[in-house]
């Protein structure tokens, strides 16, 4: 499937392309490209499979989500770009490079949820059973766990690009909770191991956000790894250093 995809920046500057986690979507990192990132590069950024303005049919494997980004990219003639992952996207991004290696020419790790416990999946399949409706934007960001540190003002215009208003006036999050749960479930699964990282490889993790333990941020990042301040949504709670480290590592 071709993914729907968002971009910034000079055609003719370097390619990065993005990957949203389970429940996000490519205009995440709208305000990443926006003031910083398309000064230097040509940002793509994707919603995958079951996302935004994506296709939303199963399946929802991994394997079908990199078949889902290299077709996409083939599409754009993207042979080999710089990648960007955040959460579930991360992920995906050490599974490309497990899979299809030379696709990859540097990769960049965002708070990366490589493998889960399986006590915090089941949580996450249980919480995702109800439809994602809220009567604002505002209780959208409030109902979610992961905002510690966060900026509200970038959060609210965030979320406000993902949610479809609904007849009755609430408003409604642009995925299919099947195939966020099944996201989620794949999340328990082993993942490769940290050596199909051949390409240079940086992580950047939130310590207190408890996605990435310490042991995964330092067998996975490679050529680097970087703490920041804040929770599990890096680009609501320590944009500036994101932005600036990875921009710092793709042009080095």
């Amino acid at each position: 499937m071709r993914l729907q995809v968002f971009e910034w920046g000079d055609a003719e500057a370097p390619p990065v392309v993005c990957v949203h986690g389970a429940t996000g979507h490519g205009l995440r990192f709208g305000q990443l490209a926006e003031e910083c990132w398309a000064r230097r590069f040509h940002v793509f950024a994707v919603d995958l499979r079951g996302h935004g303005r994506s296709g939303w049919q199963s399946p929802w494997t991994i394997e079908t989500h990199i078949g889902d980004l290299l077709e996409t990219l083939d599409a754009r003639g993207l042979r080999q770009p710089d990648w960007v992952g955040h959460s579930f996207g991360g992920r995906l991004v050490v599974e490309v490079a497990a899979k299809t290696p030379e696709r990859i020419r540097r990769a960049v790790l965002l708070d990366p949820a490589i493998q889960l416990p399986a006590r915090v999946v089941d949580r996450a399949v249980a919480g995702e059973m109800r439809e994602p409706v809220w009567e604002s934007v505002a209780a959208c960001f409030a109902s979610r766990d992961d905002t510690d540190g966060a900026d509200e003002w970038r959060a609210l215009a965030d979320l406000e690009l993902q949610l479809d208003p609904l007849p009755d006036g609430r408003l409604r999050r642009r995925t299919s909770q099947e195939a966020v749960r099944a996201i989620y479930r794949e999340l328990a699964t082993t993942p490769p191991p940290p050596e199909a990282l051949t390409m240079p490889a940086q992580l950047v993790y939130a310590p207190t956000g408890g996605i990435v333990t310490d042991q995964q941020a330092s067998a996975y990042g490679r050529d680097g790894v970087v703490a920041v301040p804040g929770g599990h949504m890096l680009m609501w709670s320590a944009f500036d250093k994101t932005a600036a480290t990875v921009e710092e590592f793709l042009t080095s």
